[in-house]
C-alpha cells in the first residue's frame, strides 16, 4: 500500500523538486545575497545598504510613481469602461480589441515613440512648428506617469467594464424608486459594488508599475528619475558591479509586492458581492443624447490617439525617414532601413534568436505547465497546494528579481551545471518567468471538462496514460495553445532578461532596438520595432484564426 501511495505521489514530488530548483532556489539566493556578507550573516550591513539615502530615494520614487500611475490610469479607465459597458458604445465590440493594443505594445517601444514625438526638433515640433519648445516640457515626472498609465490602463478598464456589466439594472432602479437621485445612486450603489474589482485592478496596476523596467529605463533615466528596476539593473550590470545592493533592493521590492497582493486579497474578501445568480437579470444602460454620444466618441478618439496614435505614428514614420535632419519632408522617406534589417547578419541573427527563444520557452512551458496542472488535479493536501503555489509564484514577483536570482544561483553552481552565460540560461529564465501563463490557461481548460468523460474512459479499460492522451489532451489542447501563443508573443519582445543575462555579443530583437536607439541609429531601431510588432500581431491573428476554425468544427 505504501508503495502504491508513493508511486502516485512520485510525479508530484518530481515536479515540485523541479520547480523548487527553477523558482524557489533563485529567489532564496536573492535574499541570502542581501544578508550574507563575506560568508557570514550580517543584517546590519544589509540594513545600512537599504537605509542609505540613495536607496531610500529610490524606494520613495517607486512608491510615488506607483500611486500616480494608479490615479492617472483610473482617470482614463473609469470613464472609458463606463462608456463601453453602459452606453450605446457597448455594441461596438471592436473597441475592446482597439483598447488592448496598448497592452500588446512592448512598453519600451511605446516609450521610445513618445520620446521621438516630443523631443527637441521631434515630430511634434515638425508638425506644429508654431508651438516652439512647448513639447519639451513632456520630459518630466508627469510625462513618465502618462506613458506608463497608457500601457497599464487596459487592465483596470477591462476589470471595471466586466464588473459594470454584471451589475443588474434592478439595483439602481430600486434606488430610484425610493427617491435616490443619480448622484446618490452612483455613490451608494454603483461605487460600492465596484470597490472590490477596482481594488484588484488598482493593485495590479501598482505592482506592474513597480515591476516595469522598459519605460523607466528609456524615459525615466532620461529625466533622472530612478526606481527599483533601473537601480537593480544598474547595480548588476554597471561597474563597479554590486550584487549585494541589487539583492537588497530586490528583497524590498519583493516584500512590497507581496504586501500588495495580501492587501488585494483582504480588500477583495471584504468588499466582494455576488451579483450573478440563477435568476435572470438585465444590465443597466444609460441612453446618451446626441450631444452625449458626440462627447463619448470624442473621449474614445482622444484616448486612442494618445495611447496608440502617437507612439505608432512616431515609430512607423521614424522607421521610414531617410535623413533625420530633414524630418517629415517630402522625398525623405525610404524602405532602406527595412532592407538593411533583412540583409544585415546581426539584425537577422537577433530575429532568429528571438524566434528560437520564444518558440523553445513557450514549448517547454507548455509541457511543464500541463504536467503541473495534471499532477495538481490528481493530488490532495499539502502537495497540491505547494505545487500550485510554486508554479504561480513568478506571476506575483517582479521579473527583474527572478532574473537576478537566476543569475546569482546558476553562477554559483556553474562548476556543477555550466549553463550560465549560454543561450540556455535565457531559455531557462523565460520558462521560469512565463510558466504561470500555461498553468492558468490549462487550469481554465481543465475546469470545463466533466469528470464523467474521464471516468467513462477508465470504465472501458483505458489506462490513465491512454485516457489522458485520447480524452483529456484533445479537450485541453486549446488552452495549451493559448498559453503557448501568449508566451511566444511576450518572450519574443522581452527586454529585461535579455539585457541582464544574454551571453556576450548576443543580441535579440529587444536589445537590438535598444542598442540602435542609444547609438543614434534610431530609424533602424524603429524599423526593427515595427517588424517586432508585425511578427507578434501576425502570430496572434493566426492563433485567432486557428481557434476560430476549431470552434467552427
Amino acid at each position: 500500500m505504501r508503495t502504491i501511495n508513493l508511486s502516485k505521489k512520485l510525479p508530484c514530488l518530481s515536479l515540485l523538486a523541479l520547480l523548487t530548483g527553477l523558482i524557489l532556489c533563485p529567489l532564496i539566493t536573492v535574499f541570502a545575497k542581501a544578508v550574507i556578507i563575506d560568508g557570514r550573516l550580517d543584517l546590519y550591513q544589509a540594513w545600512q545598504t537599504i537605509a542609505s539615502s540613495e536607496n531610500v530615494q529610490t524606494v520613495c520614487n517607486s512608491l510615488l510613481l506607483g500611486v500616480c500611475v494608479v490615479l492617472c490610469s483610473t482617470v482614463i479607465a473609469v470613464p472609458t469602461a463606463y462608456l463601453l459597458a453602459r452606453t450605446q458604445l457597448k455594441k461596438h465590440s471592436w473597441l475592446d480589441i482597439i483598447f488592448m493594443i496598448p497592452f500588446m505594445t512592448p512598453p519600451y517601444i511605446a516609450s521610445m515613440g513618445w520620446i521621438l514625438f516630443m523631443q527637441k526638433k521631434g515630430l511634434f515640433q515638425q508638425l506644429f512648428p508654431a508651438t516652439g519648445s512647448w513639447s519639451e516640457g513632456f520630459f518630466c515626472f508627469g510625462g513618465l506617469v502618462l506613458v506608463m498609465s497608457l500601457h497599464v490602463f487596459p487592465f483596470l478598464m477591462t476589470m471595471l467594464k466586466n464588473a459594470m456589466l454584471n451589475i443588474p439594472a434592478s439595483l439602481e432602479e430600486s434606488g430610484a424608486v425610493f427617491g435616490a437621485g443619480l448622484g446618490l445612486r452612483l455613490r451608494k450603489i454603483f461605487a460600492p459594488l465596484l470597490t472590490g474589482n477596482y481594488a484588484i485592478g488598482a493593485l495590479l496596476v501598482f505592482v506592474k508599475t513597480l515591476s516595469e523596467y522598459g519605460t523607466p529605463y528609456t524615459l525615466g533615466r532620461r529625466i533622472g528619475f530612478y526606481v527599483f528596476t533601473t537601480d537593480i539593473h544598474r547595480y548588476s550590470t554597471t561597474a563597479p558591479i554590486d550584487f549585494g545592493r541589487s539583492a537588497s533592493l530586490s528583497s524590498i521590492l519583493v516584500c512590497i509586492c507581496m504586501a500588495m497582493w495580501l492587501m488585494q486579497n483582504y480588500i477583495t474578501n471584504k468588499t466582494s458581492y455576488r451579483l450573478v445568480s440563477g435568476k435572470g437579470s438585465r444590465p443597466a444602460q444609460t441612453k446618451l443624447s446626441a450631444v452625449g454620444q458626440t462627447g463619448a466618441w470624442l473621449w474614445v478618439i482622444l484616448v486612442v490617439l494618445i495611447a496608440i496614435g502617437v507612439p505608432y505614428f512616431s515609430i512607423i514614420s521614424t522607421s521610414l525617414i531617410k535623413l533625420r535632419g530633414y524630418g517629415l519632408a517630402a522625398g525623405n522617406f525610404t524602405l532602406d532601413h527595412y532592407k538593411e534589417l533583412l540583409t544585415t547578419p546581426k539584425a537577422l541573427s537577433s530575429i532568429w534568436k528571438s524566434l528560437f527563444l520564444a518558440v523553445s520557452s513557450a514549448t517547454i512551458c507548455s509541457v511543464i505547465g500541463t504536467a503541473v496542472v495534471a499532477a495538481v488535479r490528481r493530488s490532495r493536501g499539502f502537495f497540491k497546494k505547494a505545487l500550485e503555489g510554486v508554479s504561480l509564484l513568478p506571476e506575483m514577483l517582479p521579473s527583474i528579481v527572478l532574473v537576478i536570482g537566476i543569475m546569482l544561483f546558476w553562477n554559483a553552481i556553474y562548476k556543477v551545471i555550466p549553463l550560465y552565460n549560454t543561450i540556455g540560461i535565457m531559455v531557462l529564465a523565460y520558462v521560469v518567468l512565463y510558466l504561470p501563463y500555461t498553468v492558468q490557461y490549462v487550469t481554465s481548460a481543465f475546469t470545463q471538462i466533466n469528470n464523467n468523460l474521464l471516468q467513462a474512459g477508465r470504465v472501458f479499460g483505458g489506462t490513465p496514460a491512454y485516457v489522458f492522451r485520447r480524452v483529456t489532451l484533445p479537450m485541453i489542447s486549446r488552452g495549451i495553445f493559448a498559453g503557448w501563443m501568449m508566451i511566444f508573443i511576450i518572450a519574443f519582445r522581452e527586454l529585461v532578461t535579455a539585457s541582464l543575462i544574454a551571453p556576450p555579443n548576443t543580441l535579440v530583437v529587444s536589445t537590438y532596438i535598444n542598442r540602435e536607439f542609444e547609438q543614434g541609429s534610431v530609424s533602424l531601431g524603429m524599423a526593427m520595432a515595427v517588424l517586432c510588432v508585425l511578427i507578434t500581431t501576425t502570430a496572434l491573428l493566426v492563433f485567432n484564426r486557428v481557434i476560430g476554425k476549431q470552434k467552427g468544427a
